[in-house]
């Protein structure tokens, strides 16, 4: 009866589908319907039971597989559920193969076929891959990625995508099987696929027992470390393995591809370091019941275990202080960014206070490192990199403050700020090379600067009386010498002088009188015109010809 039932639901999805189909015949787009479930029902956060529902055969052999993932993660702590792990997994296989065989009707077009040729080969490689059967595993995962690139170049960009994460997906299986079929350039490509992402899922634990594999074989060379002027032996296993790829491991994180897989980088490192860290401590509580029970003349002195411990510690805070760094320089780029979407919480400068707390308490356990108390260089380093952490605290405390109104602590807090930034640059001088993988002072110092001039203007718009921000019909021209907050300034009738103007009463053109004419005395002329009286006509002509001068 349930078989009927499956049988029917098959056949309506076959009619359904037929309408889609490019060349007439029935279509079933797999891998797509395959990526939208996975993420859109529990994947995209790694919760395989989520996943686990019924849809026709092709979800069949789903549920079984996500079934056969939840059992994998479950049996990291429970051996037992592998052996129902790699039940689920045939049993996903054996459902690939009906949809196979389903698909080889002749009203399946030729791209459904191949996809289920594909799927199946992929199931079929993950059963063997367990299974440790690394030839027939290769096999198969090289035939779903020959389908599936060929697939990529004969349709549209968008299903060419999805195409080429499945292959990217599989390379890193396929890159492992040869490895261990005898192909020993495959650990060359693996290490790559782990700078750039790759290898996750399952692939993942066993990359990196591979890598654990591969430098358990080199540490045989590795007898002593040295670190802050002393050689130090090296007996355990652990960490001698733990250092020789911790060189590795930096390079790595630092060609991470992107924040994500940076993050599992460090992640991964400060695992390791504290499980070759916890290796050491049993070794001390060893050698301190033997120096309980013998007279050791050197029991003042650090032994050469204990300053391994020492420099293990201080690797370890140092990662943690760099992956915090990191995380609080991705957070300051988003921090800048406009916040597009109202309803989603973006970063705060709270959380960027909380990175650098932890970088400060990581600073203070490494100035306590026994060992390193008379090493009056690393005393100083340490204590300027507290020093520069410390400032970029302060600066987000004061940031705080700010989205709060509370200017008076935020311009303190920006002081100082200030305060600490021109004590790095004075005691750096002393320090060669001490601030070269630190974050730029000078930076933070024309930041604060600058956000200084805003917070003033902020204060003082703040303190304007709220009465000083009603409109009235007072012109700006006459209101200068008075600070008011008027919006219609900035709108489409600014309230700025009054046009045309009055007309205002102006004086005609000056006339000028002489006053000081009235004033002068001029000289006598009576002698004047008594020879003129005298002469008579003849004195008068001679005048005019000029004879009588």
């Amino acid at each position: 009866m349930a078989a009927d039932k499956q049988n029917e639901a098959k056949v309506a999805a076959f009619d359904e589908n037929k309408e889609n189909s490019p060349d007439g015949g029935l279509g079933l787009e797999i891998l797509q319907i395959i990526k939208d479930s996975q993420q859109q029902h529990g994947l995209r956060h790694g919760d395989y039971q989520r996943y686990r529902y019924l849809l026709l055969v092709l979800m069949e052999a789903e549920r079984a597989w996500s079934y056969a993932m939840q059992l994998k993660q479950e049996a990291n702590t429970e051996p037992r559920k592998r052996f129902h792990l790699l039940a689920r997994l045939r049993k996903a296989a054996k459902h690939g193969e009906r949809l196979e065989k389903l698909c080889e009707s002749p009203c399946v077009d030729a791209k459904t076929k191949l996809e289920a040729q594909a799927y199946t080969a992929y199931l079929t490689g993950m059963v063997e891959f367990e299974l440790q059967e690394w030839k027939p595993a290769m096999e198969a995962f090289n035939k779903c990625k020959t389908i599936y690139e060929k697939l990529a170049s004969a349709f549209t960009e968008e299903l060419a995508v999805l195409y080429h994460q499945r292959v990217e997906e599989i390379s890193p299986n396929i890159r492992y099987c040869a490895y261990n079929i005898g192909d020993q350039n495959a650990i060359n490509d693996l290490m790559q696929m782990r700078l750039t992402g790759g290898g996750g899922g399952m692939m993942a634990e066993k990359l990196e027992a591979l890598i654990t594999q591969t430098r358990a074989k080199q540490a045989a060379t590795m007898s002593e470390v040295e670190w802050r002027g002393r050689t130090v032996p090296v007996k355990i296993d652990k960490a001698r393995i733990f250092l020789l790829g911790l060189a590795d491991n930096e390079a790595a994180i630092a060609q991470a591809a992107n924040e994500e897989t940076k993050e599992h980088l460090y992640e991964t490192l400060l695992a390791e370091c504290r499980d070759t860290i916890q290796a050491v401590r049993e070794e001390l509580k060893t050698e301190a019941k033997q120096r309980e029970r013998g007279s050791d003349a050197d029991s003042g002195k650090v032994s050469n275990l204990q300053f391994l411990h020492s420099y293990l510690t201080y690797i370890k805070l140092c990662t943690v202080v760099k992956r915090n760094e990191s995380m609080a320089h991705t957070l300051q780029a988003k921090l800048k960014e406009p916040q597009t979407d109202e309803n989603k919480r973006g970063p705060r400068p709270q959380d960027l206070i909380r990175l650098y707390d932890i970088i400060l308490q990581s600073l203070a356990e490494l100035s306590t490192l026994q060992g390193l108390e008379e090493d009056c260089t690393f005393q100083k380093e340490v204590a300027l990199k507290t020093l520069v952490y410390k400032a970029y605290r302060c600066f987000f405390i004061a940031q705080s403050y700010v989205l709060v109104k509370k200017w008076s602590e935020a311009l303190v807090l920006y002081e100082r700020v200030l305060k600490y930034a021109k004590e790095v640059q004075s005691k750096a001088k002393s320090l060669n090379n001490s601030l070269k993988d630190l974050p730029d002072v000078q930076e933070l110092i024309a930041e604060v600067n600058a956000e200084k001039y805003s917070l003033q203007a902020a204060a003082i718009l703040a303190e304007v009386p709220s009465q000083q921000q009603v409109k009235d019909n007072t012109l700006l021209c006459d209101r200068l010498e008075t600070f008011r907050l008027d919006p219609a300034l900035v709108g489409k009738q600014p309230n700025l002088v009054q046009f045309p103007p009055d007309f205002q009463p102006i004086p005609c053109k000056p006339l000028f009188f002489d006053l000081a004419l009235n004033h002068v005395a001029f000289p006598p002329l009576d002698d004047k015109v008594e020879q003129k009286g005298k002469g008579g006509l003849t004195g008068y002509i001679k005048g005019i010809f000029g004879f009588g001068s």
